[in-house]
């Protein structure tokens, strides 16, 4: 007699790494007779993975926790586990404030979560499993049940750079690669169930080392000439080891590699750079930008940024308000810094009121939003190459024809009419309309 199906339902937050690992718990779970569930109230198991990067997601889990009590009341067989950042920094702490949770893993645990399951339920006792595997070599071949036109690829896990606001060298170890050989198949057996773009993911993807040697850059140039992929994105990379290799190679392959490119800056002050232990300084970041501009006209950038980190001064925040006007980044991502457990930067003295760090943050949103309406205009009258990735249900519906939706190589989303044969096509479309996030185009085809 086989065993029942059961539902599971993951609630994912955090980075693009955390939305990767959701998809390989479903994959796991799957071979573990578990189906995925749309409602915490359908499941027989239901998994936090989450994110610690900030404070506020680390109280979000609690609170989230707290709203399946009276699913847990109705259903005696409910499990509830809590993975990814929090549950690695956590630990059994969680266990000892939640007295209703069942498990905890970290993120190098995701693999045994069947097992993990099953111990559970023989021994009937609650468990926390956080253990590091750092003598294995990190070999994971990518496990996504339906990947659609486009997909993550997990190419390094962990950090070294100990960055003093960071708790991600504690939630996910140090740095490790995956082998190139393993990389390489992995692409080739997507493409070979449709994919036609894929996301390299990692902390620093371009600290990408393989055992033989070969770097982030040799890594493009591989998985540029001995692939059939379409498009190759990846994130995050760090400034430190942006370099002229790796920029030559990318305006090399911009038939693949696309115009896009994400390089978290943080702070626009050199004085504030050093107490973050980023290893660059203010000049040096912008002598990187204008290379990448030179080799690769027309490239996107995308930044990340952080106000009121401890000891940042008005003068420090303006040159961070001078850096975004500068470079022009078309993308930012900005926000209050928040104190994180184990890292350097919570022990400063000199920590800035919450109500600062908010003002700035107000400021740097408000003058980007502008500047990002103007940057946006510029494609206006542009062909664009976009692959087209599903149907636009809610603009079709909107204006009574049929209407597709893709991704430019400069990661802009795309609408325009179009019908289902266009889906995984890389086409030209000629844009009318331009918004920060959303263009409206015309086919040229």
């Amino acid at each position: 007699m086989s065993e029942a199906v059961r539902g599971v339902y993951i609630s994912t937050y955090g980075c693009q790494m955390n939305v990767n690992d959701s998809e390989r718990m479903y994959s796991m779970l799957e071979m573990s007779n578990y189906n995925e569930v749309k409602a915490p109230e359908e499941a027989d198991l239901i998994i936090i993975n989450s994110c610690s990067i900030r404070e506020k997601p680390v109280h979000k889990v609690h609170s989230e926790l707290g709203r399946y009590v009276k699913l847990k009341r109705k259903n005696a067989n409910l499990k509830l586990a809590v993975g990814g950042c929090v549950g690695q920094q956590e630990k059994t702490q969680l266990l000892k404030d939640i007295p209703y949770l069942d498990f905890v893993f970290g993120p190098d645990n995701i693999d045994t979560l069947p097992s993990l399951i099953a111990e559970v339920e023989e021994k009937k006792q609650r468990i926390a499993k956080a253990k590091f595997e750092h003598q294995k070599p990190y070999e994971i071949i990518t496990m996504v049940r339906n990947p659609g036109i486009a997909t993550f690829v997990n190419i390094t896990k962990g950090c070294d750079n100990f960055c003093t606001f960071c708790v991600v060298p504690f939630t996910r170890g140090r740095l490790r690669s995956r082998s190139l050989t393993e990389l390489v198949k992995d692409v080739n057996d997507l493409v070979g169930r449709g994919v036609k773009e894929v996301t390299l993911l990692g902390q620093n993807v371009n600290s990408y080392e393989s055992e033989c040697g070969t770097n982030f850059s040799g890594l493009l140039k591989v998985l540029s000439e001995d692939t059939d992929i379409k498009r190759i994105r990846y994130v995050t990379s760090h400034p430190k080891d942006f370099n002229k290799e790796l920029i030559e190679t990318l305006a090399k392959y911009r038939n693949k590699l696309c115009d896009y490119i994400h390089l978290p800056v943080q702070s626009g002050s050199t004085a504030v750079l050093h107490r973050m232990n980023r290893v660059y300084s203010r000049e040096n970041f912008l002598d990187k930008i204008k290379m990448i501009k030179d080799y690769i006209p027309g490239v996107a950038l995308s930044s990340d940024f952080i106000c009121g980190f401890p000891g940042e001064t008005e003068k420090d925040f303006e040159e961070t308000m001078s850096l975004v006007k500068e470079v022009e980044f078309e993308t930012i991502y900005a926000f209050s810094y928040s104190p994180r457990p184990f890292t350097k930067a919570a022990k400063y003295t000199d920590q800035i009121p919450d109500s600062v760090s908010s003002e700035r943050l107000s400021r740097l949103l408000a003058e980007h939003r502008i500047q990002s309406f103007e940057l946006a205009k510029r494609y206006e009258g542009k062909v664009l190459e976009v692959l087209v990735e599903s149907l636009d249900k809610k603009s079709s519906k909107e204006s009574g024809g049929t209407r597709v939706m893709g991704r430019s190589t400069q990661n802009k989303l795309v609408h325009f009419d179009g019908d289902e044969s266009l889906i995984g096509q890389v086409v030209p479309v000629k844009i009318i309309e331009a918004a920060p996030i959303n263009f409206n185009g015309v086919l040229q085809i």
